[in-house]
């Protein structure tokens, strides 16, 4: 399949094409440019307007002492329900300190405590203390700003602001040698154009805004995983959609972004209360609020449910010095008329991270040749059913590293691409809402068949909604639906209760379902599903 575009207008050429500017894209071009290769780096907004910059949490590494990459490891584990590839949590794990160590040689800084030494803190489901913090809360911010300025130091990395990308390019081979860009831009490169390479990184970030309340960036639409869709890849675990527990509640009537209040907030004593004062975690989970986030956003939502509310509370009144070490947080409650040191903080769940994605190897390679991705944009295979709070960031660095080495020792000659014949595909920009309202409503943290079922039936009526008008909402329109056909489609075959995948009709977890679910589309637009055994132990 493509999405439908006019014929490119423009090119260029690099070594690699590396599309998506967060810490996964960033490192994947700065490791690439230490093999010597040439490097185009395509980004949908401006460089610093990915998720990255969002994240308030940290990066996990274990770098404390008495920490090791085995404790690591196993805490990783249980967080994924018994679906991580434990091979590749292993790397994770085991590289993820140096590779921290090389970031912060690349310039990022870290908080410290007196001593000099790195502060450590906890998050939830880590049972030693280990996350890395840069300004409190401002973690993203700090390593998106170290990384750019090692990008635009670099004049071997042409940087494309604005650029959507669309669709692979293959050659006669079937292997990827390009993609094709729609560019908001002036000059030489502005529509449609083709970038051709000869590997191309997909590191488009998550798929948060498939839904109504995210705490991704506008820009979150999937982009990566739903070309490699449409390029004939295969995708795995994309019905573990992680829900952040405690996004500041806005309104009914507010959708899109919403600001996160970050685990680390609960990791410091935060409590989470009911309409009574009732801290009602303590009686859910052995850690309270600090249970995995799927075990918190189901609490809330049974909740919410038991008491006809919109939202639950969280208390952070006790908390000494909450404005210096949560400053973001802080000025985020005050813009929205709440005093955290006063009041109690209105929050809910939203749609957060996406644990699967386009299914990779160890080396990030996709099942199609010539295609990488990295990130939140990857299935790797090391959240399994639920992403362990902090290893997204570590996960960007250690797997980009890889990718990078990949690509040096595997360079192959350029291809040329040939026409793709293949059914197009334009939804029209004017069903974005209700896909995200839709699919909120009987595909988010509460799913069962009759919900799943209704949600499905939704999105066969806004498949008629076609457009003939190529523009970026419309193909960011087109992606969203592609990408909540696949999360639907998983959903409703995994009939049981795994991490951040919860169905009410099937609320208990099975060793049958002890495997991954692989999607792919075929030229014509026809869904495959496979089935892959995991050994987790």
């Amino acid at each position: 399949m493509k999405l439908l575009a006019p014929a490119p207008g423009w090119s260029a050429k690099a070594d690699v094409i590396v599309v998506g500017s967060g810490i996964a894209g960033l490192t994947t071009a700065l490791q690439a440019r230490t093999f010597g290769l040439s490097v185009l780096l395509v980004t949908k907004s401006k460089v610093d307007e990915g998720s990255t910059k969002w994240a308030q949490g940290g990066i996990a590494a274990a770098l404390g002492e008495g920490d090791s990459p085995e404790q690591h490891l196993k805490d990783t584990l249980v967080a994924g329900a018994d679906l991580c590839d434990i091979e590749a949590v292993r790397v994770l794990v085991t590289e993820g300190p140096e590779a921290v160590r090389k970031l912060i040689e690349r310039g990022a800084i870290f908080d410290r405590e007196e001593s000099g030494e790195i502060a450590l803190t906890r998050e939830g489901g880590h049972l030693r203390n280990r996350i890395l913090h840069a300004g409190g809360d401002a973690t993203g911010a700090e390593v998106e700003r170290a990384l750019i300025a090692a990008i635009q130091a670099d004049p071997e990395i042409e940087l494309v602001e604005h650029a959507l990308v669309l669709d692979a390019l293959k050659d006669k081979n079937g292997a990827v040698c390009g993609v094709t860009l729609h560019v908001i831009g002036e000059g030489s490169r502005d529509g449609v154009g083709q970038a051709m390479a000869k590997a191309v990184v997909l590191a488009t970030g998550g798929l948060g805004q498939v839904f109504a309340q995210t705490t991704n960036p506008s820009v979150s639409t999937g982009d990566g995983v739903a070309l490699a869709l449409r390029a004939g890849a295969k995708v795995a675990d994309v019905e573990f959609i992680q829900f952040h527990p405690t996004v500041l509640w806005l309104g009914e009537n507010r959708s899109g972004q919403q600001p996160l209040i970050s685990e680390a907030v609960r990791g410091e004593g935060a409590y989470l209360l009911d309409d009574q004062g009732n801290r009602f975690m303590v009686e859910q989970h052995p850690l309270a609020e600090l249970a995995p986030r799927d075990v918190v956003a189901i609490a809330i939502m049974r909740k919410m449910q038991e008491t006809g509310k919109q939202h639950v509370w969280l208390d952070v009144r006790h908390l000494e010095g909450f404005e210096n070490r949560f400053p973001t947080i802080y000025a985020s409650c005050m813009a929205n008329g709440i005093n955290p040191t006063k009041e109690l903080i209105p929050v809910s769940p939203a749609s957060h991270y996406a644990s699967g994605g386009v299914r990779v190897d160890l080396h990030g390679r996709t099942s199609v040749a010539g295609l990488y991705a990295c990130g939140e944009t990857a299935c790797s295979g090391v959240h399994g059913a639920n992403r362990l709070a902090s290893n997204s960031l570590l996960e960007g660095l250690v797997f980009s590293s890889r990718i990078a080495a990949d690509i040096a020792a595997h360079l192959p000659v350029q291809g040329e691409p040939v026409e793709n014949n293949s059914p197009a595909l334009l939804i029209d920009q004017s069903a974005r809402r209700d896909i995200q309202n839709s699919m909120s409503k009987g595909a988010g943290v509460l799913r069962s068949s009759d919900s799943l079922i209704r949600t499905s039936s939704d999105l066969t009526r806004i498949e008629d909604k076609k457009s003939t008008s190529p523009c970026v909402e419309a193909w960011e329109t087109t992606n969203l639906f592609q990408l909540a056909q696949a999360i639907l489609k998983a959903a409703l075959i995994r009939q049981e209760t795994r991490g951040s995948h919860w169905r009410e009709d099937f609320p208990l977890t099975s060793v049958q379902w002890q495997k991954r679910i692989l999607q792919q589309l075929d030229p014509h637009g026809h869904w495959r599903t496979d089935y892959q055994e995991v050994i987790s132990k």
